[in-house]
């Protein structure tokens, strides 16, 4: 069974969004990803996996300011989660 660690979170306003996915790519750790359902106004919007580290890069690059990030004084980890971030790479 899979783990993930987080070291922050973000709050999403879905229903603010529009759907433009620039938030995708810039995820680091690619814990995002968009659903296949849509807000109120059409729109799909991101949802979030275990594995943030609460870097903020979702939050500099939406125009529609949907994202508010928190981080964590501790590290949380998440049982039996998928983790999608990316693998390490050795020197």
């Amino acid at each position: 069974m899979a783990t993930a660690t987080s070291r922050g979170t973000v709050t999403i306003n879905v229903a603010q969004c529009k759907g433009c996915e620039l938030c995708i790519p810039a995820c680091p750790p690619r814990v995002l990803e968009m659903s296949s359902e849509v807000n109120s106004n059409g729109y799909a919007y991101p949802l979030l996996h275990p594995g943030c580290t609460g870097c903020g890069a979702c939050l500099l690059v939406c125009p529609d300011f949907v994202f508010a990030v928190y981080r964590f004084a501790e590290p949380v980890v998440h049982e039996g989660s998928e983790s999608r971030e990316s693998p390490e790479v050795g020197p």
